[in-house]
This record gives structure tokens, C-alpha cells and sequence, in this order.
């Protein structure tokens, strides 16, 4: 059995954990008996923790939160994923790099020393993807504000920027906010901001990004973060309408990819082809994205990707400037003669 103090940490560690606690399953957990969870439960409460007892055929505990409420305490496990959590934040493009490095400084010093080695050891660098923008830690405060209390948000969104005379423009990425991906969002004038009923706050690929239920439009949009100037104060509470699907995740991806929403858990691109191309698949891997490279020769490799059309398909499979094999679909061989052509007609 835990000594009492080993044993206070364990309870309160699985108090913080959900909401409620039959106090059978408690003692079941600790492996102690009922008595026991009351008396640890009584010392807790000595201790400062407001800890509650509800009714029931069982009945149980639960941790309330209040003001007074002690510093938690966090068991082996729970102290190196908070400090693992807070390295990676330093990627998270959520502009609070300095406060998370704060953090994990603070959270170090009143480690005991096996713990700090255990992280010392652990040397983790989150790096952002390429294209990565930080949004306000402030305007994702807002937003995530609005999206728990399920009001009506109005915000000014801004056009991306035009890059600057004979300075290289990066590839345009397909994002339900850009030109080139279906379902696209009109530029706007700074005096017509956006009504949306705002659903979740979403980070993909180092970019945060607010889904909502765009009211002047009657449809799912998603926006970008670090382009979004709330207006206050926000407007009247909704009732939240259910989203297609019931996946975050899987709808978001499937907005970026140009399609509809997919069932639950599913979201491919629109098109999707394999090709063989003269060259090894190391060469080809890291430009391949969530594409699937596999080696046939020590020169030769097959690449099954996906795009959200078949001319943005064959587009990306030319960027690898070798022979291609197109093995399929059909529909893939027709997107090559139909830039092939345009190409021809361009060089002349």
C-alpha cells in the first residue's frame, strides 16, 4: 500500500482528472478501502482542496473549483507531459513563445531532481512548418471566448498581402480562405465585417484558424487567425448548429483538400493519382506531403498523392522534373495533356 502522502497525491491526481468519483471505484483505484478514501478525502480538505460529496447509489466526490483553491499538484507522468506540452507551445504559433519558456522554467524549479532529469534528457525543438504565421494570443483569446460563450462575433478580416515588386511569391497553398480552393472568401472592404457564429478554434500546420457559421453567407467557413480584428462587443448568444459530419478534424481537412464534409473520420482529397518517377524515393519523400512514396529501384520510385483538382495534380508531379509513368486514374493522363498543351501554347 502508498504511504498516506503517496497516497494523497494519487487521489487528488484522479480528482483532477473528471468531474465526478464514486467513491467505490476510488478505492478500487488506490486499493484501499472506502474508509480510507474518506479519511484521505478529509485531509485533502484540511489541506485547502474544496472537495465535494454527492449522492447516489454509490456515491462519490468531486474537486470544485474555487479562489482559494491550493497549487495542484501533479503526479511523475502528469509533470513531464506538462513540460513537454509547454516546449512544443513554443511552436505553436499562438504568440506565446516567451510566456511558455517562463513557464517551463517555473514548473522546473519546484520539480524534485529525478523529475528535472527526466526532462533535461528530453531535448525537444518544436520547429514551424513552412508558411507558419502567429496569431495574437490576444485575438485567440477572443475568439475562444466567443466560442464558449456561443455569441454572435463580428471581426474585420484581411486580404493576404501583396508581395512586394520582383520579390519571389511562395507556392499558393489551397486554404478555404485563398483564391485558388473552391468555396472561396471575396475580398472585403474594412467597413463590412464578417457576422459568424463562431463553432471552434482549429491549428493546423502552424496556423490557427476560427470554423464558423458565416450568417451574410448561410455556410461553413473557416478564416485565418492572424487576419481576424475582432469587433466588440460581440453580439447576441446562438443556439450551435451541428456540423456536417461531427468532426472537427475531418470537416477542416476536408474544406482544405476542396472537398465536402466527409463521414465521420474520413477526409481524402478530391483527386488522387499514382505515377512512377525517375528518381529515388529518398529524393522524393521530403517534397511528397502526405503523399505515399514507394521505392521500386535504387533510381525509381511510385507516388500515390492527392490534390483538389487533376490539373493541380499533375501540376505538383511535374515540380519533381523527371520522367513520370502515369499509372492512374485515366483522368490524371487527360490533367497532363491539358497542360501540356497549355504549356506549348505559353512557350511560343
Amino acid at each position: 500500500m502508498q504511504k498516506t502522502s503517496a497516497r494523497l497525491l494519487s487521489l487528488l491526481s484522479l480528482l483532477q482528472t473528471r468531474r465526478d468519483w464514486p467513491g467505490g471505484e476510488l478505492a478500487e483505484r488506490l486499493d484501499v478501502s472506502a474508509r480510507t478514501v474518506r479519511r484521505d478525502v478529509d485531509r485533502l480538505r484540511e489541506l485547502g482542496y474544496p472537495i465535494a460529496a454527492f449522492k447516489g447509489p454509490d456515491g462519490g466526490y468531486r474537486l470544485d473549483a474555487g479562489a482559494r483553491l491550493p497549487p495542484l499538484l501533479f503526479d511523475d507522468d502528469q509533470a513531464v507531459a506538462l513540460a513537454i506540452a509547454l516546449r512544443m507551445a513554443t511552436g505553436a504559433g499562438a504568440g506565446i513563445e516567451e510566456a511558455a519558456a517562463r513557464a517551463l522554467a517555473t514548473v522546473r524549479q519546484v520539480m524534485p531532481a529525478r523529475l528535472r532529469h527526466r526532462i533535461d534528457a528530453l531535448e525537444v525543438t518544436a520547429v514551424p512548418p513552412p508558411g507558419a504565421a502567429t496569431a495574437d494570443s490576444d485575438v485567440l483569446t477572443a475568439l475562444g471566448a466567443a466560442v464558449h460563450a456561443r455569441e454572435v462575433l463580428r471581426f474585420d478580416y484581411a486580404s493576404p498581402p501583396e508581395p512586394e515588386a520582383g520579390a519571389p511569391t511562395a507556392p499558393r497553398t489551397h486554404e478555404p480562405d485563398s483564391p485558388a480552393a473552391p468555396r472561396t472568401h471575396e475580398p472585403e472592404s474594412p467597413a463590412a465585417p464578417r457576422r459568424v457564429e463562431p463553432h471552434h478554434l482549429v491549428a493546423r500546420g502552424g496556423r490557427w484558424y476560427l470554423l464558423a457559421w458565416d450568417l451574410d453567407r448561410a455556410d461553413w467557413r473557416t478564416f485565418r487567425a492572424d487576419r481576424i480584428g475582432p469587433r466588440t462587443p460581440t453580439g447576441p448568444r446562438f443556439t450551435p448548429r451541428d456540423l456536417p459530419g461531427g468532426d472537427v478534424a475531418a470537416f477542416v481537412t476536408a474544406r482544405f483538400r476542396g472537398t465536402e464534409a466527409p463521414a465521420r473520420g474520413a477526409a481524402d482529397w478530391p483527386c488522387r493519382g499514382a505515377v512512377v518517377l525517375d528518381l529515388p524515393a529518398s529524393a522524393v519523400t521530403p517534397y511528397a506531403r502526405d503523399g505515399l512514396v514507394e521505392p521500386l529501384t535504387a533510381d525509381r520510385c511510385r507516388l500515390t498523392l492527392g490534390s483538389w483538382s487533376w490539373p493541380a495534380l499533375a501540376a505538383a508531379l511535374a515540380q519533381f522534373d523527371t520522367a513520370v509513368e502515369v499509372i492512374g486514374p485515366p483522368a490524371l493522363k487527360d490533367a497532363f495533356a491539358t497542360l501540356a498543351r497549355r504549356f506549348a501554347a505559353a512557350g511560343q
